[in-house]
């Protein structure tokens, strides 16, 4: 049972996470133990782990903030081993590097952080960018499955769901090709500038004959 320290720190930190979110990170608290927190991560823009949606569990002590929570991923990810415990700073595999003033927003950032990393540590993997980005698709239908997943981040499976929608749209219509917005003015002016060089010709032409057929009746006037 958490003590009252714990329990009045972590609500705390709730509130803290929710009113100034971490970049790409959600949690939130299982609603019958404070001490059991679920994560989703969402993959950066410019990372091989775009598009996918990580879900992960923080275990905080009884005594907490005075030690620090377990963490592990739940979701296949090509980072890091599921259900396995982190080996990080700010995990219970160094309680001699944790500082009590961290709070859940700053081990959330610290997570993603190393997450982004490719440096090795107890509970990661090595994997190559293709698996990755790989798994970051698979990741909505092994999220979707997830009870905990669905129950506590409604909001991440919404998104989930229309990014699925988008995707199969795409599968189904190989050949679309979106075609950028100034491709059709630039043909347009390529042809503009077409007919405007015939019309000199033609001007141009016409002006010569003229003077020709003016030159004619010069001469044939006595």
């Amino acid at each position: 049972m958490a003590s009252p320290i714990a329990v009045r720190r972590l609500r705390q930190d709730y509130l803290r996470v929710k009113r100034d979110p971490v970049p790409y990170v959600d949690a939130n608290p299982l609603p019958s133990n404070i001490l059991e927190w679920y994560y989703v991560v969402k993959g950066p823009e410019d990372s091989p782990y775009h598009g996918g949606f990580y879900l992960g569990k923080l275990v905080f002590p009884k005594d907490y903030p005075f030690k620090p929570p377990r963490i592990m991923m739940i979701t296949p990810n090509g980072r890091f081993q599921t259900n396995t415990r982190l080996c990080l700073s700010i995990s219970d595999f160094h309680p001699d590097t944790w500082n009590p003033a961290w709070s859940v927003a700053t081990i959330l950032t610290g997570l993603l952080s190393f997450m982004l990393e490719t440096t090795s540590t107890v509970g990661s993997i090595q994997t190559t960018v293709e698996t990755k980005k790989s798994l970051a698709v698979s990741s909505w239908d092994y999220n979707l499955k997830h009870t905990l997943f669905t129950q506590l981040f409604p909001t991440s499976c919404e998104e989930i769901k229309k990014a699925k929608a988008e995707y199969q749209a795409n599968l189904a219509h190989p050949e679309t090709v979106l075609v950028p917005p100034n491709h059709l003015s630039s043909n347009r002016h390529h042809h503009g500038y077409c007919t405007g060089t015939a019309s000199n010709v033609l001007l141009f032409v016409g002006v010569i004959l003229f003077a020709g057929l003016v030159n004619l009746l010069l001469k044939s006037v006595p």
